[in-house]
């Protein structure tokens, strides 16, 4: 029996938001088969030397979908996809938004522990692994799981051998008649929950965003039509589809707007920039660690780049330094923008915008979305001021998982979502991020479940107490560092013995801390809590010691 999901729109909402022509009530599905009647020859997705085109791609999904309803896979039930990016990702989620199914992803980095919570919250019936990637057995993993998964009914691997005693997606896909089921009968309504994605929080669990088909094509389109993009742009895509940055702005906006997104499963600057060359790229996004390498592979002057017209970038504000070497030196225009898995990207620059606002902004809000920065009593402050930054719009998420109880408290009663992160806006009405409320950290564009972390940490033997703090790095943005106050008797913890105890707990390794630092005290407040501003401050001098 599927879970099904309450969402915290009212109808007086949603009646305003068709009325403005935010939501359409289309799925993503009616635009993919429109462009598959006026081009049905062009490519819709490139990976290696696949291509599939447009029509080959609809009867795929056609084929796929009649395979999840030949597993008991029906309207409301959550599959979970942990594939690389790969064109069986794509399949897979135009086949379950067909049937009415939610498709969870998740990013392959991710390890047996956070898997489990993840899997329970969602109630997911099904698991969709590679049989291998990156050296590491998914396949392997994913079959300790199910005992701990009562949900679990299925676990299918994508690109393996029958060895593994599981189901193969392409014996599934092979053997299944698309004739044999009349699949318009199962088509969704656009309010329904077509994806639910978990954010990292402060929370201590993953929190699982819901958003439904009319809240994921109003935050894509907006991008679209503030980008100008159009069935001529070609897009890649390195940020991983199993996160919600590669799920929107990779997969979603290329079929959106009718183009051709072109797949890079391993990230690599030398080899984005002959993907770019090879294909006449006009659209990518990344984070920040992104442009820090593709300003420094050596490829920029030795491969042309000139197709390239826009490059999106979010995660962690850009240095300003990194931006104006990429005006200097990259074709086409830089982007920041503001996102979050909960309402996509509410914040950008366009073409239009000035170039000096992409250098040293994070960009002004969508033309659909409200933003708002607010003191601690919540009281509006006028441009120049810090503050909490809060947005209300049509792209905001239909609630979380954890219920509508759990949503409400990050609304404030004017309906503004709160982010938990501080932002100062210019009399431009542009926005720069300047810090988190919450606790939190972001490494390389993934948020680092700093909570769950030291839950981990706090259980090694040596451990009296410890923290974990995110520190500047140029590359990713911030890195993570244990602080740990030692028991008695203990004199040393070496990064290795801290790395194979967070291995020992099958903890995602882009998790681990990179570094461990030992205190005769941690700094605290009256009150006992860490002072983790203060730990900061010491390692940032530190670090520019």
């Amino acid at each position: 029996m599927a879970t099904i999901f309450e969402t915290r729109f009212t109808a007086g909402q949603a009646a305003a938001y068709r009325r403005a022509g935010y939501w359409t009530d289309t799925l993503l599905m009616d635009l993919v088969s429109q462009h598959a009647a006026a081009n049905p020859e062009r490519a819709a997705l490139i990976e290696g030397d696949k291509i599939l085109t447009y029509d080959r791609l609809l009867e795929l999904t056609g084929r796929a979908a009649a395979a999840f309803l030949g597993l008991g896979v029906g309207r409301g039930d959550v599959v979970s996809v942990q594939l690389p990016n790969w064109s069986e990702f794509v399949v897979v989620m135009l086949a379950l938004e067909r049937i009415g199914a939610i498709i969870n992803p998740l990013t392959p980095i991710l390890r047996a522990r956070e898997l489990r919570t993840i899997l329970n919250l969602g109630g997911s019936t099904v698991l969709i692994v590679p049989e291998a990637f990156r050296g590491f057995g998914h396949a392997a993993m994913a079959r300790g799981l199910r005992e701990d998964v009562p949900s679990l009914k299925r676990v299918v691997t994508v690109r393996g051998g029958r060895e593994s005693g599981l189901l193969r997606w392409e014996d599934l896909v092979e053997d299944a008649d698309a004739s044999q089921h009349n699949l318009g009968a199962f088509r969704p309504l656009a309010d329904d929950i077509t994806e639910l994605a978990f954010t990292s929080g402060t929370t201590g669990k993953p929190k699982g965003v819901l958003h439904t088909h009319n809240t994921a094509l109003a935050t894509v389109g907006s991008t679209i039509r503030r980008q100008r993009l159009t069935p001529a742009d070609v897009f890649h895509v390195a940020t991983p589809v199993g996160h919600n940055a590669g799920y929107f702005y990779g997969v979603r906006i290329a079929l959106q707007a009718g183009g051709a997104a072109v797949f890079q499963p391993l990230w690599d600057a030398e080899e984005m920039c002959r993907l770019v060359e090879a294909h006449a790229v006009t659209f990518t996004m990344g984070s920040t660690t992104f442009l820090v390498d593709l300003l420094d592979c050596g490829q920029l002057e030795k491969r042309d780049l000139s197709a390239l017209r826009a490059v999106t970038c979010g995660g962690a504000p850009i240095p300003e330094a990194v931006a104006r070497e990429f005006e200097r030196r990259l074709p086409g225009t830089l982007c920041p923008v503001f996102g979050m898995t909960e309402m996509g990207h509410a914040t950008a620059t366009g073409p239009d915008s000035p170039r000096e606002k992409a250098m040293t902004t994070d960009g002004s809000a969508q033309p659909e979305m409200q933003l708002k920065v607010v003191s601690e009593s919540g009281e509006p402050l006028p441009p120049g001021r810090e503050g909490g930054l809060r947005f209300k719009g049509p792209f905001l998420f239909g609630g979380y998982v954890q219920g509508r109880e759990f949503t409400q408290s990050f609304f404030d009663g004017d309906g503004y979502f709160d982010t938990g992160d501080l932002a100062y806006r210019d009399a431009d009405g542009y926005i720069r991020i300047t810090g988190r409320a919450k606790d939190i950290i972001i490494r390389g564009g993934e948020n680092v479940p700093v909570r769950e972390v030291e839950e981990v940490l706090a259980m090694h033997p040596k451990v009296a107490e410890g923290v974990v703090v995110g520190v500047s790095d140029r590359r990713l943005g911030e890195r993570t560092v244990a602080c740990v106050r030692l028991r008695d008797g203990c004199h040393t913890l070496t990064i290795d013995e801290l790395r194979a105890h967070f291995a020992a707990a099958q903890v995602t390794r882009q998790f681990w801390p990179e570094d461990i630092v030992a205190f005769d005290e941690l700094p605290a407040t009256a009150a006992g809590k860490t002072r983790k501003a203060e730990l900061r401050e010491w390692l940032t001098r530190r670090g520019e010691a």
